[in-house]
């Protein structure tokens, strides 16, 4: 019944932060906000953009053997972005960048609702972004500047000193099955908050990291001390 109901309630949260609530049960996700890819009646897909892991950029370009030819990008940290593949890289970028041309994938970009695949279903046919994205294995985020790329042509791009102009990376992704996220919400565990785009591209890229966890309630006009397990949600 309770997925049922989810259903009827259903909405898209495709370009929402989720913001988790004191009560979310989930250590992974405690104090996370999640900005979310993608999201339809299959389930839903994000990345977490508030939890860095130790690995910076130019950590991970020497572990995939290319160089970083963006100096504005050795130091950025490389963030956790979920429980699911954390093998994987993901590339969370604004859609104003070059490219260079179709270069083997990194990794296929999963969709909303493949998030219960084996690893080796993983790794078959995906259903890729449109045939104009500049990079051969891109989730173009509707109603956003924003793409997720999981093909190796974006690093290289980035190792030649081009690339998108903004970019997160993040290792692994946030996944939830049909109807989870939406139950999840029900039992107030998420917050959820859309806003224009310079503010959603500002907490995403040029927020300072310990800081936007508390900028996300902000944009609902909350502070983290207003909050109880107990709270409602937006």
């Amino acid at each position: 019944m309770a997925q049922d109901r989810a259903s009827e309630d259903s909405i898209n949260l495709t370009n929402h932060f989720l913001i988790a609530m004191p009560g979310l049960g989930d250590a992974f996700f405690a104090k996370s906000v999640v900005y979310l890819c993608e999201h339809s009646e299959r389930g839903a897909l994000g990345l977490m953009i508030n939890k860095p892991t130790d690995i910076t950029l130019k950590n991970l370009f020497e572990k995939v053997d290319l160089p970083l030819g963006r100096a504005d990008l050795r130091d950025a940290p490389v963030f956790q972005g979920g429980p699911v593949q954390t093998e994987r890289g993901f590339v969370l970028h604004d859609a104003l960048g070059p490219g260079v041309e179709a270069p083997p994938a990194w990794a296929a970009v999963p969709r909303a609702g493949e998030v219960m695949d084996s690893e080796e279903d993983a790794q078959g046919d995906r259903e890729e972004g449109p045939s104009d994205a500049v990079y051969a294995s891109t989730l173009v985020i509707p109603g956003a500047a924003l793409e997720m790329t999981t093909s190796r042509d974006v690093l290289e791009a980035l190792s030649n000193g081009a690339g998108p102009h903004r970019v997160l990376i993040s290792l692994g992704y946030s996944a939830w099955a049909q109807g989870q996220l939406e139950s999840e919400i029900g039992e107030n565990s998420w917050l959820t908050v859309q806003v224009d785009a310079a503010r959603m591209m500002a907490l995403i890229f040029d927020t300072p990291i310990e800081q936007r966890y508390e900028k996300a309630l902000a944009l609902l006009g909350l502070e983290a001390w207003m909050l109880s397990p107990d709270a409602g949600h937006a």
